[in-house]
């Protein structure tokens, strides 16, 4: 059956924002077909479930928002970051890091994380300390790498946890197994559940801080530059990602939880964009022919 031409467009706006390709094809998707073994992870673990789910939408609202909170990432952010300029395309290498992290083989996987890395090695500059003193910072700090890996473990556990259905094991589970994704980007020790991840974010709170560049990427992620066609959903799930947050962050953040039901309607938003979208995204589409090939292969 044809979808309606208001549909289509719909759904090519989408996967344009979160893929960079009209079709949700771009060519890092399609090698994801590629390679010989399942990846880091594989069908059945607690990662594939999460990030294969609608709610990861949100998660990289709410990721952003809490990164910007440590004073050295939010540095970081205002000095090398090409945001302002092309929000989309910052987007869509967010999203190409996670997906093929989460669903290539391992040496796709390891390799994606070290182009991150080298990517990293020129961010790097000083910020104004809460004291009046200059900070030196560098994205491959420990510091760093650690509230980067644990804001987007936190943000995507805990959008399935509002969002999605109960995950196989439990959410200690895939903070447990999105562990080896810290370990790749150079993490010395990540949290293995979700009460060691909580320690983990809750230990930076008295480095966390609000000013006036927090302010300004507060304001650009409430409505970035993304048009009509997309602008007023995305400000619901923007709205979805601030309630979300737990409390003590959000009134770091300067924010107030929507007077209105926020979560609810961003639910709604979600199961709307799953029924665009279908049900299997491509990413776990071309990863499933890579495993159908390697059963093949194994099976002569």
């Amino acid at each position: 059956m044809r979808r309606p031409a208001i549909v289509t467009r719909a759904r090519a706006r989408i996967l344009v924002m979160f893929s960079g390709d009209a079709n949700g094809t771009p060519e890092w998707v399609r090698a994801l077909k590629t390679g010989d073994d399942e990846g880091w992870f594989g069908p059945g673990s607690a990662v594939w479930e999460v990030h294969s789910g609608i709610p990861t939408v949100v998660a990289g609202i709410r990721a952003l928002l809490m990164q910007t909170l440590h004073p050295g990432a939010m540095a970081g952010v205002h000095d090398h970051s090409r945001y302002r300029d092309d929000p989309l395309g910052r987007l869509a290498g967010t999203v190409r890091w996670v997906l093929t992290t989460t669903f290539a083989d391992r040496e796709q996987a390891t390799a994606a994380c070290t182009w991150v890395s080298r990517l990293h090695e020129r961010v790097r500059g000083e910020y104004r300390a809460a004291d009046g003193s200059v900070a030196l910072y560098s994205a491959d700090d420990a510091d760093l790498i650690g509230w980067v890996h644990c804001v987007f473990a936190d943000a995507f556990i805990g959008s399935h946890e509002t969002w999605g259905s109960p995950v196989s094991g439990g959410s200690d589970q895939y903070v447990r197994e999105w562990a080896r994704a810290g370990e790749l980007m150079g993490m010395a020790s990540p949290p293995r559940s979700r009460a060691e991840l909580d320690a983990a974010i809750a230990a930076y709170l008295p480095v966390l801080r609000r000013d006036d560049r927090v302010d300004e990427a507060v304001r650009w992620l409430k409505n970035p530059p993304l048009g009509r066609g997309v602008g007023p959903a995305y400000r619901l799930l923007f709205a979805g990602a601030v309630a979300s947050l737990p409390a003590p962050y959000r009134e770091l953040l300067g924010l107030r939880r929507p007077w209105w039901p926020a979560i609810t309607l961003t639910g709604i938003a979600l199961a709307w964009m799953r029924a665009i979208l279908g049900a299997e995204s491509s990413s776990l589409s071309y990863t499933r022919r890579r495993l159908e090939r390697l059963a093949r292969e194994a099976a002569r």
